[in-house]
């Protein structure tokens, strides 16, 4: 993707460190953005002593990369000292946040754990010392171009939130992701037991690109998870940079399970393995658009009162209503609600527009038990087909193997 250019010769800042034997002077800040020296030299290098009348060790010769005034962002800053060695290294930002990094064993490297940042300024102090033993400092700045174009990103489930056991964590981009594996390896999952998962890409309802993380089977109930995505500093493409980190607490809860048998014309909601309560419902039409879907669907949101229109998912003015307890199961609009209208239907036959209705009193009950994350396990003969993994959350309708291929890391 387009970048504003780096200014014409930009080598890295290599500043040179003198530590006498006998006097050991300390080189001032360079100006800030910029390089000087305090004998004139070649940009990027600065005296830090002068040598007394018997001479003294060589100097420390070091260098920082990035550098410049509008140095490219995404790369780590890396300190590399010759003639001598490094024996700490700090690096601010301009908000006073500290970089951290690592130095080699042999003092000869420090690297940044993290990446600089789009549109950003860095300090560097490097202490050193000389083979001769003595020590000394040498200090730099640079800054980063800023970004020409920012990505950013929606996630779910939302911090402090309590789901259920099939909830992904899943993200959504508001720009392409070129760089996918790139991104992914910032994408760190967290959680209090072992549990095993992985990220998989497609393409949102929306037409966004996406990333879910789901485990290999059902979450463990009580299980604590935290996501962090340190996505600052990482370029996604032509979709542009990211410039902040996310992240997000959650835990899951009660192990449920909602079983819809559609040839039965039956909801069961099953509790730790233990049926709670059968309702009678009515599901999609058969034969036609007004099927329902079959598959694992995982209810994505308690949407409570709400108006329903058939032309929103391509049935013509079949219905405009207003409908109570509705419960988003799908972004292509099946619900399960409240269906009063078709209550001879309920246990008897499936007569909705694809939806899972029931009688008021039965939402109602329901919609007070279940929570977002839960899986529908859905069964029936005459249905639309498996719900995809990108219309709501239907990754579950794949193997774990088939899942695993999704990611960009495979």
């Amino acid at each position: 993707m387009p970048r504003t250019p780096a200014p014409a010769h930009t080598p890295a800042r290599a500043v040179r460190t003198h530590a006498p034997i006998r006097t050991a002077v300390v080189a001032a800040l360079l100006a800030p953005l910029a390089a000087c020296s305090a004998n004139s030299g070649p940009a990027g290098t600065a005296d830090t002593g002068r040598a007394g009348k018997d001479g003294g060790d060589r100097p420390v010769t070091v260098t920082v990369t990035p550098t410049g005034r509008q140095a490219s962002a995404g790369k780590p800053v890396e300190v590399t000292a010759a003639g001598g060695s490094l024996t700490s290294v700090t690096v601010t930002d301009a908000e006073g946040r500290a970089l951290a990094g690592r130095l080699a064993p042999d003092g000869r490297t420090w690297v940044s754990d993290r990446k600089a940042v789009p549109g950003m300024a860095y300090a560097v102090t490097a202490a050193t010392r000389t083979e001769g033993g003595a020590a000394g400092t040498a200090r730099a700045s640079f800054a980063t171009a800023p970004a020409d174009k920012v990505n950013k990103v929606d996630w779910r489930p939302g911090t402090g939130t309590t789901v259920g056991i099939a909830q992904p964590v899943s993200l959504v981009f508001d720009h392409p992701v070129e760089n996918k594996a790139e991104v992914e390896k910032q994408l760190r999952i967290t959680t209090s037991n072992p549990t095993e998962g992985s990220w998989g890409w497609m393409r949102d309802w929306s037409g966004r690109d996406r990333v879910d993380w789901r485990p290999k089977s059902y979450w463990k109930p009580g299980t604590e998870v935290t996501l962090n995505a340190a996505l600052n500093g990482t370029d996604s493409g032509t979709g542009g940079w990211f410039v902040r980190d996310y992240t997000t607490t959650f835990t899951i809860g009660t192990q449920q399970i909602v079983e819809v048998d559609l040839d039965r014309h039956r909801l069961t909601l099953v509790r730790d393995g233990r049926t709670v309560r059968r309702i009678p419902v009515s599901g999609g039409t058969p034969g036609g658009d007004k099927r329902s879907w079959r598959g694992t669907a995982v209810l994505m949101a308690k949407e409570g009162t709400i108006n329903m229109n058939s032309e929103t998912v391509g049935l013509g003015d079949a219905y405009d209503k207003m409908v109570d307890y509705s419960m988003r199961l799908t972004w292509s609009g099946m619900y399960a609600h409240a269906a009063p209208w078709n209550a001879r239907w309920f246990g008897n036959a499936n007569r909705s527009s694809g939806c899972i209705g029931m009688s008021d009193a039965d939402a109602a009950w329901f919609y007070g038990q279940v929570r977002p994350g839960d899986p529908f396990e859905i069964t029936g003969e005459d249905t639309k087909g498996v719900v995809a993994p990108e219309n709501g959350f239907g990754e579950w309708n794949l193997s774990w193997a088939e899942w695993q291929q999704r990611s960009a890391l495979r």
